[in-house]
Order: structure tokens, then C-alpha cells, then sequence
């Protein structure tokens, strides 16, 4: 039996948890079910159970929920030694306060502020002074208050105004890049136009740097973003958007027919995978 919680996603059994937590008539359903898709949304409790009491879950959340937010995602691409931008990370402001003061002076201006949560560049702060930075430091402060924690300051890297965000759906990347050149943000959201074509040769070096980082990490539902500095051709991993834009994918209807196409692979190698475990017993 397979079993969708994804509300567009069809399947033998479906059953809707949005806006409740599961329960045990959901962990019942799950722990009877030979694979389990679950939202592109989904709450860190489903995916939980999910992963628990079945072997064969879509999406693969793993990530997601031990390296939360981009504090998380630093440390993501620290363990696996992938090339990022020069990277400084505080879980509190404390932390900030008493870090070692020659590592605190090694951040040089400009430099890019980011809180660890937020979307479409909101939280993202172009830092030229220490003067600025200091007040997004009195911001991380008021942010504590409401149970908000966590920063990182990155080295500004010039890259000629646009990043490239390639999304993995399954097994299928999809690449463009996102040009603002007039803006330090590149979100389409806040006025980059999208190009497909431009060097493909680094498009192609950063698919190959995420096939990599995908097969070691299991992730297979995100957009991932890359940075090239102006003056070299290596791929610099950015961020990781577990909810990311489909207008870059076409737009959400051709967004969900990919999406049901590489599920229903992934369910293809789901039941190879079982027709060989029951072979071998």
C-alpha cells in the first residue's frame, strides 16, 4: 500500500494532516504502507513518523531537520567540505559577544548578514560598515525576545549581480539563473529576470558539484543556490530552499507534473528495491 499525506499527489490511501499534528490512526496508516510521499510543507513531527515506521519516504527530510535554517545549512556544507562562501556562525547573540575577537576580525566589509530563518532575500542584509552591522546585531537582540535565534556574517562575494538556482526534483535538476544587476538581492520575487541559457559550462559544474552533495546528504525535493565570483568559475554553494519559487520551473502546474512524474519513479524504485529484498530472504 502506498500512502500520500500530499494533498496533489494520489495514491492507494490519503490522508490530510495540515494543521494538526499525526496521530495514531496516521501512524497506523504508515507503519502498513510500503512508501509514504509526503508534503513539500510537512511538519518536522509527520516527517518523524514517517521516517520511523517506514523505510521508503518521499521527500527526503533528513537534512532538513538536523541542520535547520541556514546556521543548519552552513554546518551542512561544512561536515561534507563542499566550497562556500568564508562563513561565520552564531546560534545567539551571546555567542556573537564572546567569540574569540581575532576570529570576529577576520570579517571584513562589505559583508552579507543573514538571519537563520526567512525567505526571498527578507532577512538577508548587505553590511557595509561596522556601524551597520552593529545595529542588525541590536535586531538579533529583539529578535531573541520572541524565540528567534541565530545568525551567520559571509564574506560578500562579487558575482556580477546574478546567482544560478538549480532544483532537484528526484533525479531531475532543472537550472536558471537569476539576474538583478542593478540589486544586491537576486530574487525574482523582488525584480531578477530568469536566463536558461548563459555558460552552460558553469551550469553543468555546479549540477555536478549538487549530484554529489545530494548522493552523500539524500536530499531530493529543494533549490539549491550557487555563487561565481566574477573572477573564477568555481561553484560556490549558498543555499539550500526546501519551499522554493516554481516561476523559474514554469509555474506551478508545470511544477506539480514534474513533481508527479518523479514520484512515480521514485515509487518505480521503491518497488524494485522491495522485489529484491523479498528475492533475497
Amino acid at each position: 500500500m502506498k500512502l500520500s499525506f500530499h494533498p496533489m499527489i494520489e495514491a492507494d490511501k490519503n490522508i490530510l494532516c495540515a494543521g494538526r499534528e499525526p496521530g495514531k490512526a496516521d501512524r497506523k496508516a504508515i507503519q502498513n504502507a510500503r512508501a509514504v510521499i509526503l508534503p513539500q510543507g510537512c511538519r518536522k513531527s509527520l516527517y518523524q513518523m514517517a521516517s520511523k515506521h517506514c523505510k521508503y519516504v518521499f521527500p527526503n527530510y533528513d537534512a532538513l531537520f538536523q541542520y535547520p535554517g541556514k546556521t543548519g545549512q552552513i554546518k551542512l556544507f561544512q561536515k561534507w567540505g563542499v566550497p562556500h562562501p568564508l562563513t561565520f556562525v552564531f546560534e545567539s547573540v551571546d555567542e556573537y559577544l564572546h567569540r574569540d575577537y581575532s576570529e570576529k576580525s577576520t570579517i571584513k566589509f562589505p559583508c552579507v548578514f543573514k538571519f537563520s530563518w526567512g525567505g526571498e532575500g527578507h532577512t538577508v542584509f548587505y553590511v557595509d560598515s561596522e556601524i551597520m552591522l552593529n545595529q542588525l546585531i541590536d535586531r538579533a537582540v529583539e529578535f531573541e525576545k520572541t524565540g528567534q535565534f541565530g545568525f551567520i556574517i559571509q564574506e560578500y562575494i562579487p558575482c556580477q549581480g546574478r546567482s544560478l538556482r538549480v532544483v532537484v526534483i528526484n533525479k531531475t535538476l532543472t537550472a536558471y539563473w537569476r539576474v538583478h544587476t542593478d540589486s544586491f538581492y537576486s530574487n525574482i520575487a523582488r525584480g531578477a529576470t530568469i536566463d536558461y541559457d548563459s555558460d552552460p559550462h558553469l551550469i553543468e559544474q555546479a549540477k555536478t558539484a549538487m549530484i554529489d552533495f545530494c548522493e552523500k546528504t539524500h536530499i531530493n525535493l529543494a533549490g539549491f543556490d550557487f555563487l561565481f565570483h566574477e573572477k573564477n568559475c568555481l561553484p560556490l554553494f549558498l543555499e539550500i530552499n526546501y519551499f522554493f519559487g516554481r516561476k523559474g520551473l514554469g509555474g506551478a502546474e508545470t511544477y506539480y507534473k514534474m513533481l508527479v512524474t518523479e514520484i512515480k519513479d521514485w515509487l518505480k524504485m521503491v518497488d524494485t528495491s522491495l522485489i529484491q529484498s523479498e528475492n533475497l530472504k
